[in-house]
Formats: structure tokens, sequence, C-alpha cells
């Protein structure tokens, strides 16, 4: 027991800011726990999983992560993609569909120094995964601020749940000897997603007021690109709260030329 408390506490020592790893919707256990066990071999702890198929805790998951039962006994989790980054304030989505979508693309190693980057300068950071069966949905990567994909063989692209955060996380960890990154831009005042989510749904919802959404069987592809279009504006905390509020005042004057 004594052996075990100071491993973990040698391996807390050890961990340095990071992005969270978000497993949306996985299906089972053991690729959670390998996942983790390869967030851990290469500096990455914080793990958050949305909707698991088995619930959780989950013993397989235990069992595969065979010693980062730091990242397992911490995990978090989440009803809905929305609330498990509601709070970052940049998202990356692991995926190799392409998709009819204006959101920036970027290979493993440029996301990794892009998240580097930003964590330093004190940003909250997350990378999505979708589930074994069907990866990460449209309206999934739509949240996102850009797209991570690596140039895996076009015929045979889909890689497997727990190698996919193995190959993030390792990018993750050369990042650190990168030379000094560019600043991304916004600091601690970047807005976080909650934010960023309210203020699309806010637009969203006035739209459909006015009708803007036609013809009917558009109307989800046409949200879809709106929401993208807010979450990789990288709108700041102030432009969020601006936004809103212009939006407020077109509303009222509408309302009072009616």
């Amino acid at each position: 027991m004594t052996k075990q408390r100071v491993s973990r506490a040698k391996v807390r020592e050890n961990l340095a800011p990071a992005p969270l790893f978000v497993l949306v919707e996985p299906q089972m256990g053991e690729n959670i726990g390998a996942a983790a066990r390869a967030m851990l071999n290469f500096g990455v702890s914080g793990l958050r999983l949305v909707n698991p198929r088995d619930g959780w805790p989950n013993p397989k998951a235990a069992a595969t992560a065979s010693g980062a039962s730091i990242v397992i006994d911490e995990t978090e989790v989440f009803t809905c993609v929305a609330d498990a980054i509601a709070d970052c304030n940049y998202v990356v989505a692991a995926t190799a569909r392409v998709r009819e979508l204006t959101t920036p693309v970027l290979e493993p190693a440029a996301a990794a120094s892009n998240l580097r980057a930003r964590i330093s300068e004190g940003q909250r950071c997350a990378v999505l995964f979708g589930g074994e069966r069907n990866g990460l949905s449209s309206d999934d990567v739509a949240r996102a601020n850009a797209i991570v994909t690596a140039p895996a063989n076009p015929a045979f692209a889909s890689i497997n749940l727990s190698q996919a955060a193995l190959l993030i996380a390792y990018e993750w960890a050369k990042s650190a000897g990168d030379a000094a990154p560019q600043a991304a831009g916004g600091g601690d005042d970047l807005a976080h997603h909650a934010d960023v989510e309210r203020l699309s749904q806010h637009f969203i919802d006035e739209l459909d007021d006015a009708g803007f959404f036609f013809p009917p069987e558009k109307r989800s592809g046409m949200i879809r690109n709106l929401r993208a279009a807010f979450a990789h504006a990288g709108f700041s905390a102030a432009e969020v709260r601006t936004l809103r509020g212009a939006i407020k005042a077109l509303v009222s004057s509408r309302n009072a030329r009616n």
C-alpha cells in the first residue's frame, strides 16, 4: 500500500498542465483503460467520458489501465459533449472523416504545438475522441475549434480509440521540445465553450423566430455550420458579451417596429 501511494505521489509530481482527453460514447472498458495508460505514459491525466456504454466506474477499464489509476480514479463523466467541454477555451476533434465544415484541419504534431501554446497561456484545452462504433458525429465536430487528423491510409483510416489517444498523447509529449511556440492569442480572456454555446444558441433561436431556416430539410446542416463558425472563431469573453448584447438590441428593435 505504501509503495502504491509513493508511486502515485511521484507520478503527480511529474504532471504538468495538459489537454483534457474527452472520449465520446466509448463502448469497451478495455479501450478506456488502454487510453488512460497511453495518456499517463506521455504526461496527460485529465480524462472525461461522455455516456460510456457500460457505465462508470468500469472494472475492465481499471484492469487494462495497468497502473494508471490516477487517471481512472479521477475520470469525470458527462451526459453530453456540450457539458464535457463547457469550461474549455479551445477544443480539437480527432477524426479521419472529411466534413462539410470550414473548421481548420491540423496534423497531430501541429495540433499538439497549438495546444501547448494555448495551455502555456492559461487556456483550458481538450481533445475529443469518438466511440468505437461511429466515431464523432458531425454535430460533435461542429463544436470544436479545429480538427486533428493523422495521415492514415485513406482506404483504412479508422484508428482504434486507445491508439488514437496514444498518437495524440505522444505528439503532446514531443511538443515539449519544440521551439518556443507562437502566441495562440486570447490568453485567459478566450471565451469558454459554454459561453460560445449560449451565444450560438441565442443566435440560432432568433434566426428560427425570423424563419431563416428554409427549406426545412436543410435546417440541421445550416445549424451545424453556424455552430462550427462560432466554435472556431476564437471569440474572447468580452466579444461574446458584446455579440449577445447586439443580438438583444436587434431583436428589441424588430419587436418595437412590429
